[in-house]
């Protein structure tokens, strides 16, 4: 890693970072999650938990621009499905809730993972991952005693480093976080941290259809904070105990379950499936449209592929690319016992495959029994039929922000060699900070001061006056600022440059339109080589 992204000794990543293959451009330059978590510490994206006394596995704090960049792409992602929708609504659920919503749901009983433990050092891990780790399987959904088995076939042993300790049999782990609300501490008082935000959109289910007025088909959204014990988190955001989610619960008429009126917006669109057939006959994922995926029912539902090429597009409309996601089909063995169909939308992070956003076709499920626990009528009436009915989620798109900020952070980072430090190119709607503001010199501070509080009401903007022009440009460039302002001799408080962070071309403009320009960049009415005058 060049210089202006070198972490202290301490700090440095186990793997060097280099390009993947000789054959491909010298910019290609693919970090590990173990760079990557190092870059973003460096830079003040990502800090690990309680660092200052060991840590806490699986939990990590967001630095001044990780918040910044979490902000953006959660209000991008309201702004997108949210506020730009009339079918969609959205609440904001309690952490905290009565036992008796997670006993409905299922969590209580079957919300566990497989664990398993070394005889030597009692080191604990998860047993579908090492299975998947050591042998290069897939293993998420299989049972404890298939889990075992195969440990035993394949002689597998600990996976610390230097033990090799006999590993004992699986057994289920509930993931559930648990306090006590109140001042006893006893069953009666016993209160779950939420797994998820879906069953908050489920309880709060009948109040927000009759204040909000909705009619299928209809949405519900959140964003939120879940919490899960995970056995052995990893991968650095992609695995933690206390994540962000965000999540939509969509309803449909059971009848209407693909009467989509919104189909032909996406039909056309491409991706790479990996249906449960091509998964059991070990073939390959293939490009399909929707359109023709639906045609062969590999996918089942219109709205199951609507919500697929809606999710894998809000993706690619901020930077990410399009060739590196799939969506893949659960197999039987992994689908949960409710769900009619199960997609998974995968990103090919750098340690694999992996899933960005789930999402199942849940039918009445979970509205029947928090009806069932809570003697709450939760169905709505069919004005037509004059009849009752429980409308059924037909799909459920549900993604980390952590997760997402990873897929943005990876497509993001390019190494440039004439430059000779990192550029992240992230997408200027999510990018921390939008324009940075630089006098060529002190004597200059105070007129760029001027220009810095000319562009703050409108855009976070920074200020920077330390170090060289060159030194500052690449800081910027570094953290992903889109554009810098420079105030130079030439601008006599009447023009400044504008300076592109991905091209590294300049341009002089009025200070006067400055703010419009700015503006235009950013919400991608205005292309830097469009901006009028000379490019210096």
């Amino acid at each position: 890693m060049a210089k202006p992204t070198t972490p202290p000794a301490s700090e440095k990543p186990k793997q060097s970072q280099k390009p993947n293959t000789p054959s491909e451009p010298s910019h290609v330059v693919t970090p590990t999650i173990e760079d990557m978590a190092v870059f973003c510490k460096a830079k003040g994206f990502v800090y690990p938990n309680s660092d200052i006394y060991g840590g806490l596995a699986g939990c990590f704090d967001l630095g001044h621009l990780g918040v910044e960049l979490a902000n953006n792409i959660k209000q991008h992602w309201w702004k997108t499905f949210v506020q730009s929708r009339p079918d969609i609504v959205g609440i904001d659920g309690s952490i905290i809730n009565n036992q008796k919503v997670w006993k409905a749901s299922g969590h209580v009983d079957c919300f566990e993972d497989v664990m398993v433990e070394c005889e030597k050092c009692k080191h604990r891990t998860r047993g579908d991952h090492l299975l998947e780790e050591k042998l290069h399987i897939h293993a998420d959904g299989l049972s404890k005693d298939d889990v075992t088995k195969l440990i035993q076939k394949n002689k597998l042993t600990c996976p610390l480093k230097g033990c090799n300790g006999v590993l004992g049999e699986g057994k289920q782990f509930n993931l559930m976080f648990y306090t006590f609300a109140g001042p006893s501490a006893d069953e009666t008082t016993k209160a779950y941290l939420r797994p998820e935000t879906a069953q908050l959109m489920f309880t709060n289910f009948r109040y927000v259809t009759e204040h909000a007025r909705l009619k299928p088909p209809f949405g519900i959204a959140q964003i939120g904070r879940a919490f899960r014990n995970e056995i052995s988190p990893r991968d650095f955001l992609f695995r933690c105990r206390e994540f962000e989610q965000m999540e939509i619960e969509y309803f449909v008429h059971p009848q209407k379950i693909n009467d989509c009126p919104f189909l032909n917006e996406v039909e056309n669109h491409t991706i790479l499936v990996w249906s449960s057939e091509m998964q059991e006959k070990n073939q390959a994922p293939k490009p399909m449209t929707i359109k023709d995926a639906l045609k062969q029912k590999i996918i089942l539902t219109a709205w199951h592929g609507y919500w697929l090429a809606q999710s894998h597009l809000w993706f690619v409309r901020l930077g990410a690319d399009p060739e590196k996601f799939r969506i893949r089909q659960h197999l039987k063995t992994e689908k949960s016992h409710y769900a009619l169909d199960t997609w998974d939308l995968e990103y090919k992070f750098p340690f694999g495959w992996k899933e960005l956003q789930g999402m199942a076709n849940r039918t009445d499920f979970d509205l029947k029994q928090h009806a069932l626990y809570s003697k709450t009528d939760l169905q709505l009436f069919d004005e037509d039929t004059k009849e009752k009915f429980y409308p059924h989620v037909v799909a459920e798109p549900s993604q980390g922000v952590g997760r997402a900020m990873l897929v943005f952070l990876f497509d993001a980072y390019h190494y440039d060699p004439q430059r000779e430090n990192v550029v992240l190119k992230l997408h200027p709607k999510i990018a921390p900070v939008k324009v940075a503001v630089l006098s060529l010199v002190n004597k200059l501070n105070d007129e760029a001061m001027d220009v810095f509080n000319q562009l703050k009401e409108h855009v976070v903007c920074a200020f920077d006056k330390s170090g060289s022009i060159g030194r500052r440009y690449a800081r910027n460039d570094e953290i992903g600022t889109p554009y810098c302002v420079t105030i130079d001799f030439d601008s006599q408080g009447k023009d400044v440059t504008i300076r592109d962070r991905d091209s590294t071309k300049q341009k002089r403009v009025l200070r006067t339109e400055l703010v419009s320009l700015v503006m235009q960049l950013l919400q991608g009415t205005l292309r830097f080589d469009q901006i009028p005058g000379k490019t210096l």
